[in-house]
């Protein structure tokens, strides 16, 4: 029997293709809100990051998640998620 396949998402930030489990999905939920998905599984449209802040920072500076979600990212928004990489780091 071959082995399962893993299933490869691309991170926003670097553009590397990576092991779904090894990135963090932000997800855009149908009411708007723009959280972090850290079981993979929450229902909207969902983008990938690295778990490093370099990352966050290019996709910021790039504008990589207003366009996955096609609308606007608040501050805040990046600004928690910097918060949990931080603190996912040490």
């Amino acid at each position: 029997m071959p082995p399962k396949k893993q299933p490869m998402r691309k991170c926003v930030g670097c553009t590397e293709m990576k092991p779904k489990k090894e990135l963090i999905r932000i997800v855009k939920t149908g009411d708007g809100a723009i959280t972090a998905d850290l079981t993979g599984k929450q229902n909207g449209r969902g983008a990938y990051l690295c778990h490093n802040v370099e990352c966050l920072a290019h996709a910021r500076k790039a504008r990589q998640l207003e366009r996955s979600f096609s609308c606007a990212v608040p501050p805040e928004i990046y600004d928690q998620l910097e918060q949990q990489l931080k603190g996912d780091e040490q």
